[in-house]
């Protein structure tokens, strides 16, 4: 993964995914976006949180990205939960749309940000969690919270 650029600005993340997910294969793609939908996302105005990535006569679409509607838009604002084209190669689609069908995994957006002046989504490939997997991802962030607590209380500065 490329280091962080710095005039990149978060717009949202799908924390959930990690989650409920393990994650491999992220890629960066574009969004096909109409002009109040840019707006809004620049404001900060968007949620990946039940989105997901499907293929479709050899394109891909991301569903359920929830992009709110432009506060200043008029009669032509648009439709929250439209369907999104991504701008992939031919081969990433195939690559991925491959994996979807032959071995059970699930494509998901892990975080949605502004780069360059322009919209970029971060996918990834997913396969589910079971429940005991979920467990453990709690019990690791919790053994985390505590040593982190535990060195600032107890250092010496």
């Amino acid at each position: 993964m490329k280091k962080e650029d710095k005039n990149e600005k978060l717009v949202c993340s799908n924390k959930r995914a990690s989650f409920d997910y393990f994650l491999s294969d992220f890629l960066e793609v574009g969004i096909v976006l109409v002009g109040t939908e840019i707006k809004s996302l620049r404001e900060g105005h968007g949620s990946l949180s039940e989105s997901y990535v499907y293929f479709k006569n050899g394109e891909a679409y991301i569903s359920g990205f929830n992009i709110s509607t432009y506060k200043q838009g008029n009669i032509f604002n648009h439709d929250p939960l439209r369907n999104k084209k991504l701008l992939m190669h031919r081969l990433e689609i195939l690559r991925f749309s491959q994996a979807v069908e032959r071995k059970g995994y699930t494509v998901v957006a892990t975080k949605c940000y502004i780069s360059g002046g322009r919209a970029k989504l971060q996918i990834a490939l997913a396969k589910g969690k079971n429940t005991f997997d979920k467990r453990e991802t709690l019990k690791k962030k919790e053994a985390e919270r505590r040593v982190e607590a535990y060195v600032k209380t107890n250092s010496k500065y």
